[in-house]
């Protein structure tokens, strides 16, 4: 939920503006859940959302801000980043450090978008 209100900002930008954004909490969010780990002494601490901030940032990408878009972004970034699909599940095992922990977030939200994207073409919500 923290990622909705980001969303809402970022949704007034240009498109490559919140691209740019995006990448920048991406590098901040590395940053954080990297020293999260050092400090918590485990990784992807629960204590810690930025990374899921990113990511549900990702799955509105390119996406109108209507209460049924959030709504369904929000359900279908859960549901990729519990169901951890390939690349989604390497992404977290594989990468080193606060890489892992954002990138498997950064992932779900793709698969995320992209379903969101093609609901709204065909689906038309």
């Amino acid at each position: 939920l923290a990622g909705i209100p980001v969303y809402l900002i970022f949704s007034c930008f240009t498109w490559p503006v919140y691209a740019i954004s995006v990448l920048a909490l991406f590098f901040l969010a590395v940053f954080v859940s990297r020293e999260a780990e050092r400090i918590f002494n485990k990784k992807d601490a629960q204590e810690i959302v930025i990374d899921e901030i990113v990511g549900f940032q990702f799955t509105m990408f390119l996406v109108a801000p209507t209460v049924l878009h959030i709504l369904a972004g929000f359900i279908l970034f859960r549901f990729f980043d519990i169901l951890k699909p390939y690349p989604v599940s390497f992404c977290e095992r594989r990468l080193p450090g606060g890489y892992g922990v954002v990138a498997d977030d950064v992932a779900a939200g793709i698969y995320g978008n992209i379903i969101l994207l093609l609901l709204v073409k065909f689906a038309g919500i």
